[in-house]
């Protein structure tokens, strides 16, 4: 908490910068572009606690305004890159508060958001920047594949396509993709608005389940199209009236994408009191995959809770794991980190029991695909064992999830579907080959982290301590009323009612 006040845990925090709507579209044949970081600011400056209250009042105003555009998803995400732009430059982000942000007709930015805007357009590739956007009624999603060398933005024009990039990394992150589905299907569903019903009933049902079943362990994925679907079925699955259907997945879609930048904010702001130390004091963070912009939408989990630190003036260093075999933590959470001017150093996944016992780290912070009932948490493969070396050195493990990714209907990480992914994700790395032709392989996207193991979830309605059943239970419900409190906005409960756990 801070000094001299209540912490304001209505308030929301910074949604990260994502790319200019404007922003050109890299071929896959550019050249590679090496990301300039950025200068961090001295660690023996304190936390800067007006600062952060600056942020928290940027989000919270900025994106508000944007909520009242209805059914604007650009307003929305030019909303979010402004205020991305104002947390990487407190000037600029002072000059918006009060003004413009988008009209009702999804119009211009203010002058001074337009102005950061060019800016980040041309130091392309470098700088904080979101997984997506949409343009012309074309949903552009950054090939996170290609990164660190180029920035690839690859079309899609329906739910289709989005589940084909999906399923092959374009995109990932369970945060992203469940946003990004939910703009696929809206996309589908506006492509047939004159289509007749039993024809809409079938596209739509059958572009739900491809987008389901292109990754079956994040929540997020399922939660974000359950909550279209259900928008669909309350008009009537076989309405003639294919105009209300579009117009009903296009505003439910926006409202999933609003939450998101709200909900990755409000967790990172609770996330700063996990931090153990002094505020004078260098935090050591170790954190594994990839749980920034590029995986969450507007903003970050784990990662989020590392660049609020960072803005408020708090001295951290990221221990960043390489997270084979995809890479993620090499390739994404390095060039993320290095955006954002926060020391970093990448190590192999099997160097972190090392540091651990060598007492190098002071907190693990992790994302989640999916949090079951009970508190088990699946994440990417090689959490499990951080959470065991963490226990045996007495280093405080914390995962970061948003409410979304909480699956109340999952008793237990027994009952969590693990992905199993494709033998050249581990046998070759960048095009070449590293075992000899025949090798058996095993290659599970996921590992389920036991709730015993875990120190705290945090998510958008603040720390759940163990025992977990009762407190993540408490969070969903609070979530639900809390976005029900907005005119027009409420969060569809989930069809089934939760599971029973012991607390």
């Amino acid at each position: 908490m801070e000094p001299g006040g209540e912490r304001d845990h209505d308030a929301m925090t910074e949604p990260g910068p994502e790319a200019a709507p404007g922003a050109s579209v890299a071929a896959p044949s550019s050249p590679a572009v090496t990301a300039v970081p950025v200068a961090p600011p001295p660690t023996s400056e304190p936390v800067d606690l007006g600062r952060r209250r600056f942020f928290r009042q940027f989000a919270g105003e900025i994106v508000q305004t944007a909520a009242t555009v209805a059914g604007a998803a650009q307003a929305i995400q030019r909303a979010s890159v402004e205020a991305a732009a104002g947390i990487l430059d407190p000037t600029t982000g002072a000059a918006l508060i009060g003004g413009a942000v988008a009209t009702p007709d999804g119009g211009p930015a203010s002058p001074a958001a337009t102005t950061a805007l060019d800016a980040t357009a041309a130091t392309s590739p470098t700088g904080f920047r979101t997984p997506f956007r949409e343009d012309g009624g074309v949903l552009f999603m950054i090939d996170q594949r290609e990164l660190p060398g180029a920035l690839v933005e690859v079309p899609h024009a329906s739910a289709a396509e989005v589940a084909y990039s999906i399923r092959g990394m374009v995109i990932r992150g369970a945060p992203a993709i469940g946003q990004v589905a939910a703009i696929g299907l809206a996309l589908t569903a506006d492509r047939i608005r004159t289509t007749r019903p039993y024809a809409r009933r079938a596209t739509l049902r059958g572009a739900s389940n491809a987008l389901v079943q292109s990754r079956p362990t994040a929540v997020n994925l399922r939660w974000a199209v359950d909550r279209l679907m259900a928008r669909y079925e309350a008009i009537g699955d076989l309405s003639e009236d294919g105009d209300a259907i579009a117009d009903a997945l296009r505003a439910e879609a926006d409202a999933i994408v609003f939450e998101a930048t709200t909900d990755h904010g409000r967790l990172a702001t609770f996330g700063l009191d996990a931090l153990p130390g002094a505020p004078e004091d260098v935090v050591r963070v170790l954190t594994h995959c990839n749980t920034g912009p590029l995986a969450c939408g507007q903003f970050g989990t784990a990662l989020g809770v590392v660049q609020a630190a960072h803005h408020a003036g708090r001295a951290v260093h990221v221990w960043v794991d390489e997270t084979r075999p995809y890479l993620q933590g090499a390739r994404l959470t390095a060039w993320e980190l290095a955006q954002a001017g926060v020391p970093h150093t990448l190590l192999p996944d099997v160097a972190a029991g090392h540091l651990m016992a060598t007492g190098e780290v002071d907190v693990i912070l992790v994302g989640a695909d999916r949090v079951a009932a009970n508190g088990d948490t699946a994440n990417k493969i090689g959490t499990y064992p951080l959470a065991v070396l963490a226990a045996r050195h007495g280093i405080p493990f914390y995962v970061c999830a948003p409410t979304s990714s909480v699956d109340l209907d999952t008793p237990d990480g027994s009952a969590i579907p693990i992905e199993e992914r494709k033998a050249d994700e581990v046998l070759v790395i960048r095009g070449i080959r590293i075992a000899p032709l025949g090798t058996e392989v095993r290659n599970p996207a996921f590992d389920v982290t036991p709730a015993e193991l875990i120190t705290g979830i945090i998510t958008e309605e603040g720390i759940v301590r163990p025992p977990f059943g009762e407190g993540l239970r408490a969070a969903h419900t609070a979530a639900i009323a809390r976005w029900a409190q907005l005119p027009g906005h409420d969060r569809p409960v989930r069809a089934t009612e939760p599971v029973e756990v012991g607390t």
